[in-house]
């Protein structure tokens, strides 16, 4: 129940253009949508993945390694009326924008990495359940309409995966981190060179291309940043 005197803090999704390499980096917002409503509830849920060996020196089998933690899954209900006091929303242009972000954005088909919008769930101090997701279902339900049979009251329920970027707290040219880091190139360094002293295999190369957007592999400046992707996502 909200204090008296306090605002109320509506939760929004906020809708950006894909990341066009593997920078994993947000782009530009293309779109949002204003809650009218705060959602009643939300369902949320994390895993993890245990890897449990086969041995015959434990009685009760080997201990399990831990092997990772699975992206956060999201169920989140958004209701739409236009029909509420003061609303000034348009239900079917709200409901097509969100079905959208289960179809491939058009200005990422000519890139690298043709994929469909990414969303950022916000509802303020409530941190949780903020993350970065791609949508992997929309279910849109329209229950009113005008009489010329324009929908006026919908309820749209996306189910978002969380997806994974840099971790909090670390910096991603330190080294710590062991999912990619960042290398400034110097005199002599080549993407093969690089493939080989990180990777043990110097074939690798294109993958540090692709990651950097490089076209002329031939055509490296001292002193340029590299992405270097995680070892285990090379040799997936």
């Amino acid at each position: 129940m909200a204090q008296p005197g306090a605002s109320l803090v509506r939760a929004s999704l906020w809708i950006h253009e894909p990341p066009t390499s593997m920078l994993m980096a947000l782009g530009g917002e293309i779109g949002s949508v204003d809650f009218q409503f705060n959602p009643k509830e939300l369902s949320l849920s994390r895993g993890a993945n245990w890897h449990k060996a086969e041995s015959v020196g434990y009685r009760l089998g080997a201990l399990p390694r831990f092997t990772g933690a699975e992206p956060a899954q999201m169920t989140v209900p958004i209701f739409l009326d236009a029909n509420a006091p003061g609303s000034s929303v348009k239900v079917q242009a709200q409901v097509e924008q969100l079905l959208s972000c289960c179809e491939v954005y058009p200005p990422s088909l000519f890139t690298k990495r043709p994929s469909p919008p990414w969303v950022r769930f916000s509802w303020g101090s409530f941190s949780t359940v903020q993350f970065v997701a791609y949508v992997t279902r929309a279910d849109a339900s329209f229950t009113l309409f005008s009489p010329t049979g324009e929908p006026t009251r919908a309820t749209v329920t996306l189910a978002l995966t969380e997806i994974p970027l840099i971790t909090g707290g670390q910096n991603p040219t330190s080294g710590a981190l062991n999912a990619r880091r960042v290398h400034r190139t110097v005199a002599g360094d080549s993407l093969q060179s690089l493939a080989y002293r990180e990777y043990g295999d110097a074939t690798v190369w294109r993958v540090i291309a692709e990651a950097n957007d490089i076209d002329d592999p031939m055509v490296l400046e001292p002193g340029t940043e590299l992405l270097l992707p995680a070892a285990e996502d090379v040799h997936r």
